[in-house]
């Protein structure tokens, strides 16, 4: 079977048209991308059996509404704090909706405790020069635009909290890759389009490495393709352990 055979779909892109796979996300040579990167076969043929897998998908989803149902009640006080303390710390919103890339390029509005002062988006642009990380993404280790609660609740990861409502409405699943930015999307090569194979999570691979920060983009999607490559309750519980352990030592950024 041929590489555009493999990855022909219907992909949602970010600015709402639906494009086929074969021709937009793949590429017209759908076997390298222009910087010579060879497209991950494996996980193409993955998320296509993952389709059929009912199964699993059953399975994760409901663990995904319990889970979520669980954390959103029994941290209610955390919620509460977290709210009272962004508003005595900075003006703005106590939350902060963005949109992000999912499955298949669908865009939806993800929900987080607002780190930042509202202005961030404002001030990006005079940051770009420092950015520390290569690809689209875009990270400085001393980010001037945190608030004071920001820098607490990203180190313990708090500020991921509000994103158990995505999980219960469907945007998202605990675990998958972490959803990306439009802008970010738009500057994706085909390899690292195939992150958007599936659902994004809270949780990932990348997530729980200690040198997270220190590893190139695309590495970091390497890790997102193995996981669709691996995808299974027992991969899904592992990478939930392995995260209670990076926020319990706050390793966070």
């Amino acid at each position: 079977m041929g590489t555009q055979d493999m990855a022909a779909a219907s992909i949602r892109m970010p600015q709402g048209k639906t494009q086929h796979a074969s021709q937009k996300l793949w590429g017209a040579d759908a076997s390298q991308t222009r910087d010579h990167t060879v497209l991950d076969l494996e996980a193409v043929q993955a998320a296509r059996r993952l389709a059929s897998r009912y199964g699993y998908r059953i399975a994760k989803r409901l663990f995904d509404i319990m889970f979520s149902l669980l954390v959103l009640v029994l941290l209610s006080w955390v919620y509460a704090v977290v709210a009272i303390a962004i508003k005595h710390d900075s003006e703005g919103p106590v939350f902060f909706n963005q949109e992000r890339v999912g499955k298949d390029g669908r865009t939806f509005k993800m929900y987080k405790f607002r780190s930042m002062y509202v202005d961030a988006e404002e001030r990006l642009k005079d940051l770009q020069d420092l950015n520390e990380k290569d690809g689209p993404v875009f990270k400085i280790k001393d980010d001037p635009r945190i608030t004071h609660v920001g820098h607490f609740i990203r180190k313990t990861s708090i500020d991921e909290l509000p994103q158990f409502i995505n999980v219960l409405k469907g945007d998202m699943s605990i675990v998958g890759p972490r959803p990306a930015l439009p802008r970010e999307v738009r500057q994706y090569t085909p390899y690292q389009k195939e992150r958007l194979l599936v659902k994004p999570g809270i949780t990932c691979f990348w997530q729980t490495r200690r040198n997270r920060d220190s590893i190139s983009f695309d590495e970091w999607v390497g890790l997102d393709l193995l996981y669709i490559k691996k995808c299974s309750v027992l991969t899904d519980l592992k990478l939930i352990i392995q995260t209670v352990g990076v926020v319990l030592t706050a390793q966070g950024n």
